[in-house]
């Protein structure tokens, strides 16, 4: 996806919860980059624009599941603390 794309992409599975504005997005997407998680292309979007096509590689996935392990063991943690609450 190309990055506007990924953005309305998050907002929609957010069900309206979650906005990331560009001004954040673009940076985090080099960052990501950078880091070799994942790779961009130079394409065209569905309006006729040239856009940076956003992918995730094989580290990048790998990456992903380690984080989502992370965050489930962090949420659990926290469900347990606000339970004694």
């Amino acid at each position: 996806m190309h990055g506007w794309a990924i953005s309305e992409r998050i907002q929609q599975i957010s069900q309206d919860v979650l906005h990331v504005n560009q001004g954040s997005l673009y940076p985090a997407l080099h960052r990501l980059e950078h880091q070799g998680w994942i790779e961009a292309e130079w394409g065209i979007s569905e309006l006729g624009r040239r856009a940076r096509f956003y992918r995730l590689k094989t580290t990048g996935r790998k990456q992903l599941e380690l984080e989502a392990d992370q965050w489930t063991r962090l949420t659990a943690a926290i469900g347990r603390v606000l339970k004694l609450a």
